[in-house]
């Protein structure tokens, strides 16, 4: 154990580490994360997405700390389009492993060790928070929210794939730069959807994500984000995904068992309940009761088609990748493989 906590410290002295924090109204918050946030980080990058509280300007006058860097997105893109400008930065500037926490003080920058190691040890591409693992935690979530976090996770492991992560929409994050620089980042939304959505990209490149367990501080921040507005974007953002994601993974780069078992399974079940449905209708508008050889014309493609989609959704959640991104890619740049 010493020995792997040794290499790990010798590693993370050449690994370039970057922090991406998304500033829109958090001067009340941003001064206490930028102090907190310890020397293992090269970078910082402190992006005032045309805040109207002049975030920036604020973090320019007050904060010393050469390792900050503040930008400026010219018109409000979103929590997610403050990101990607820090994300294109930090690529830019060559860091190896990007970190992305919020300017709020929800998040603890003492966990960045714990969100960098993973990818430092070579068993994940992407990390990120997850509030749900320890239960004494969730009892001081807002209910609102422990309900919101719960329907959106499982709307989340159907668009991306990655059915043992939860708390999708957690904004604590680190990703190593040689996954991030093949995902399209211009295609990533800008809005509060952006983890969701990077959560699908990083399926399309078979990457490796882990979970890290967290405690989230609730004290008087302000949320942006309008709860109703953000359930239908979200809604509409994983059914996109969802399809998108079938689409490319069983029928355009591949096509194997589980293809035939979707494929086939949704016909059944879509033959069944048409036929089914059409022979109820007319039975009751002639008030002639159907025979039992057409109850199991439509029973029977129903059960069927359940059954293989059953079979296509157990091997669907267990379609896990082993290696990350950045090993099978060749992108290495630390000794510590």
């Amino acid at each position: 154990m010493k020995n792997i906590h040794d290499t790990l410290q010798k590693e993370l002295a050449t690994t370039n580490v970057a922090v991406v924090i998304p500033c829109y109204k958090v001067k009340k918050h941003i001064l206490g994360v930028l102090a907190a946030i310890k020397t293992q980080v090269k970078r910082i990058y402190c992006i005032d997405d045309a805040c109207p509280d002049g975030s920036g300007k604020f973090i320019t006058r007050h904060v010393k700390d050469k390792r900050v860097k503040v930008l400026y997105n010219k018109k409000n893109l979103g929590a997610g389009g403050a990101a990607k400008t820090g994300y294109r930065a930090a690529l830019e500037d060559g860091m190896d492993i990007i970190v992305k926490v919020d300017g709020d003080g929800q998040m603890d920058p003492a966990l960045i060790p714990q969100f960098i190691q993973p990818i430092l040890l070579g068993h994940a591409d992407f990390t990120k928070g997850n509030r749900f693992y320890n239960l004494e935690d969730v009892k001081e979530m807002p209910k609102m929210r422990l309900i919101g976090n719960a329907g959106l996770s499982f709307l989340t492991k159907l668009s991306s794939g990655y059915w043992h992560l939860f708390d999708p929409t957690n904004g604590y994050t680190a990703i190593h730069a040689g996954a991030l620089a093949a995902l399209p980042l211009k295609n990533l939304s800008n809005g509060f959807s952006l983890e969701s959505d990077l959560l699908f990209r990083l399926n399309t490149i078979g990457a490796v994500v882990q979970d890290v367990p967290m405690k989230a501080n609730y004290g008087d921040e302000e949320s942006n984000m309008n709860i109703g507005r953000a359930f239908f974007h979200f809604f509409g953002l994983n059914l996109k995904n969802f399809f998108k994601r079938i689409f490319y993974n069983y029928f355009l780069r591949d096509f194997n068992l589980a293809s035939l078992q979707l494929l086939m399974g949704a016909l059944l079940l879509l033959f069944g309940l048409i036929y089914g449905g059409i022979k109820w209708t007319n039975s009751i508008q002639s008030g002639i009761t159907v025979t039992s050889g057409m109850v199991m014309i439509a029973a029977l493609p129903i059960i069927l088609g359940v059954q293989l989609l059953l079979a296509f959704l157990a091997y669907d959640t267990q379609g896990r990748q082993d290696h990350p991104y950045f090993l099978r890619s060749g992108q290495i740049k630390t000794k510590l493989f």
